[in-house]
């Protein structure tokens, strides 16, 4: 798209996509092939491919310096190492967690037949509303999840406070944290545990895989213990547990991806620049920031739109994007207390969240990461610019478009 682009020029109304290869929001990151196989091939060789490896035992040790922990126990998912935290905590009944979340983090504690009390977040920052969090505090809560939403991490010193006041355990989501700070510390050794992600679509990724990070000697063996099917010895077992190892594979790209790092932070910064530099200025968007002097690792740019500032809806504009080969995404659309089994099994589930709600229907994340060039950035925002100056007369057409498709699905019908 150029200043001279017309309405027509879309894709969404017949023009032709602005990209032929597709933008995705969490485009893996493949780091340096030759350091990956090199790593690939030392475990062929040594033909130990899971069960607590050198690559495990390295990536765990690599990250405990990067964070400034005294454990890192890496696990098959960010989701297996929420339930091995859970377990390992003997957590029960109930915990509070917010709606705006990936809905993996109500799914792991929902498997461990413990019910997800779901609270509000606040507005401006999209993490936990504390005050939300405590009044949703009842007699069956046992511990609140917390998330550290974008790599923006929530407010831990009132999180903190307020699980010791009411003597319940604290868990951190930190599934986007990884590489951020919290006044001044590394997100890793707060709480009683936190737990990462490494899939694919993570800045640092193991292709699958995550890890609980803590400072207690006791929970670290117990999660150690939790995630290999509770075994204390060859032959014995000391409680109950899962498999939820981490293999070789994975821990080798996991290593490669760390040694790339700091380049893919820059780049995501970058990258998340550019989008902010050409969209501030246009009306109804909100790009959120990343505020202050601590560490992030920039991987998401998120977008709240606007429909009476920019005359055109957040779905509107993502279909605009997604007919243009821009796979925005609509995170996290409607919020789990409206997701099943939620909405349909628990009854508190029907609360109203209204900063949930708005969120829903506005936000949208934008891809990023070292694949979107400079150039890239600048024609998906150009698409944007183009859909909001003529916002009003393209909603209208994109309605009046669907509405006659659903016309004619409905005569071919009969």
């Amino acid at each position: 798209m150029t200043s001279g682009s017309r309405l027509d020029d879309l894709a969404v109304l017949g023009g032709a996509p602005e990209f032929t290869e597709v933008l995705h929001v969490g485009r893996p990151n493949v780091g340096d092939r030759r350091a990956l196989f090199e790593r690939l091939e030392q475990v062929l060789d040594r033909r130990w491919l899971t069960n607590d490896g050198p690559q495990v035992r390295e990536f765990e040790a690599r990250i405990q310096d990067l964070l400034g922990v005294r454990h890192c126990v890496a696990t098959s998912s960010g989701t297996a190492g929420i339930q091995v935290a859970v377990r390992a905590l003997g957590i029960t009944g109930e915990v509070v967690v917010p709606s705006w979340t990936f809905v993996a983090t109500a799914h792991a504690l929902r498997w461990l037949n413990i019910d997800p009390v779901f609270c509000d977040v606040a507005p401006d920052t999209h993490n936990v509303d504390v005050a939300s969090m405590e009044a949703a505090i009842g007699s069956r809560v046992s511990a609140i999840l917390a998330v550290h939403l974008w790599g923006r991490p929530a407010p831990i010193v009132a999180l903190e406070e307020l699980a010791a006041r009411r003597g319940i355990h604290l868990i951190l989501d930190a599934a986007h944290a990884f590489g951020c700070s919290y006044r001044g510390r590394m997100v890793g050794g707060f709480g009683d545990a936190e737990v990462f992600s490494f899939h694919a679509t993570k800045f640092v990724n193991s292709v699958e895989g995550g890890a609980v990070t803590t400072n207690d000697d006791a929970l670290a063996d117990e999660l150690r213990l939790a995630r290999n099917f509770g075994f204390t010895d060859y032959d014995a077992t000391g409680a109950v547990g899962t498999n939820a190892k981490m293999n070789e594979f994975s821990a080798a790209m996991g290593n490669t991806s760390l040694d790339g790092l700091t380049s893919v932070v820059a780049e995501n910064r970058r990258c998340h620049e550019d989008y902010r530099g050409a969209l501030s200025a246009l009306p109804g968007l909100r790009v959120l920031e990343y505020a202050g002097n601590e560490s992030f690792n920039f991987q998401y740019t998120v977008v709240e739109v606007d429909p009476a500032a920019t005359g055109i809806s957040r779905d509107d504009l993502y279909a605009v994007l997604w007919a243009e080969n821009v796979r925005a995404r609509r995170y996290f659309r409607p919020g789990c207390h409206r997701l099943e089994p939620y909405r349909s099994e628990l009854a508190h589930a029907a609360v109203m969240l209204p900063n949930t709600e708005h969120l829903s229907d506005t936000v949208l994340c934008l891809p990023t990461g070292p694949s979107v060039t400079t150039d890239a950035a600048r024609r998906v925002c150009a698409v944007i610019e183009l859909a909001i100056a003529h916002g009003p007369e393209l909603s209208d057409r994109l309605t009046h478009d669907a509405s006659r498709m659903a016309s004619l699905a409905v005569g071919t019908q009969r």
